[in-house]
């Protein structure tokens, strides 16, 4: 499976010069936790509610200083047509909750969070556990028989 299949929902992207406040703001009515940050359409950095807070707040920033004062740059990405296998390798080296998704000309796809990678197996997890927890519920109860032409 490849990385674009597993993103949760498109990516959100502003403008280096956005404002920490509208920054939050947008993360609040988009509902979701780190933005793009977009320059000459290309990605130069994300920014998480995570840095909102240790980097802006916790400093003593203004609210409306620059986002781009705050992102972390480079952007840690992974290729749309990367696999999965390749997303928790990246999750594993680099101990980050979430990798900004480009396409192959390097354009802003979306975010795949540690998050919804673990919901995600966890749901496929549960499916390959369904047989066995029945078996393990009626330990007696028998199989079909197979039908031998």
């Amino acid at each position: 499976m490849r990385a674009i299949q597993r993103l949760q929902r498109s990516g959100v992207g502003v403008g280096p010069e956005r404002t920490i406040q509208q920054v939050a703001q947008l993360m609040n009515s988009s509902g979701v936790g780190s933005i793009g940050v977009i320059d000459d359409d290309r990605l130069v950095g994300m920014v998480t509610d995570r840095d909102i807070v240790r980097r802006g707040l916790a400093r003593g920033l203004p609210a409306d200083a620059r986002v781009d004062g705050i992102m972390s740059s480079p952007a840690l990405t992974i290729d749309a047509d990367a696999s999965i296998d390749d997303a928790v390798e990246a999750f594993r080296t680099h101990a980050v909750r979430r990798l900004a998704v480009v396409d192959a000309d390097g354009g802003f796809v979306g975010v795949i969070s540690l998050d919804d990678l673990l919901l995600d197996m966890a749901r496929d997890l549960g499916s390959l556990t369904s047989p066995l927890a029945a078996e393990i519920g009626d330990p007696h109860r028998d199989s079909p028989v197979p039908v031998v032409a």
